[in-house]
This record gives structure tokens, C-alpha cells and sequence, in this order.
């Protein structure tokens, strides 16, 4: 983890943000309060937007498991 000033923070904003991406970063102010900056994931676009699973059952094998719960 790096640590800055707020001066040299401010300075070198862009900088400072870009290796926020890869670790934590610490500034200080003058007055002694320490601030932690590191980067969060992006959010997924969608609710649904998740890997799939590897599976051997067919689309057949799930659309007659469907029509069975269905007509039960």
C-alpha cells in the first residue's frame, strides 16, 4: 500500500487513480485524518448476467422436465 499527501494527491490525481486499480492507496491530510482509496468492481449489467454451468442434459431433456412439472 502507497501513501500520499492530499498535495501530492491532488497533483497527481490521474496517476494516483490508475494504481488505486491494482492496490490500496492511502492519503493523509495535514490535520492527520488518513483516507483509504482503492477501486471497486464494476456491477454486472444485469441481475442475469452470470456464467452458466456446464451441464450433459439436452434442451430436450429441460423442455420435457418442464412439461412434466407443468402438467403435474
Amino acid at each position: 500500500m502507497k501513501a500520499f499527501t492530499y498535495s501530492e494527491a491532488r497533483q497527481n490525481l490521474s496517476q494516483i487513480l490508475k494504481l488505486a486499480q491494482r492496490e490500496e492507496v492511502e492519503i493523509r491530510r495535514r490535520d492527520g485524518a488518513v483516507f483509504s482509496l482503492r477501486s471497486k468492481k464494476p456491477k454486472s449489467k444485469s441481475p442475469f448476467d452470470i456464467q452458466g454451468v456446464a451441464t450433459s442434459a439436452t434442451s430436450d431433456d429441460i423442455l420435457d422436465a418442464v412439461q412434466e412439472s407443468r402438467a403435474s
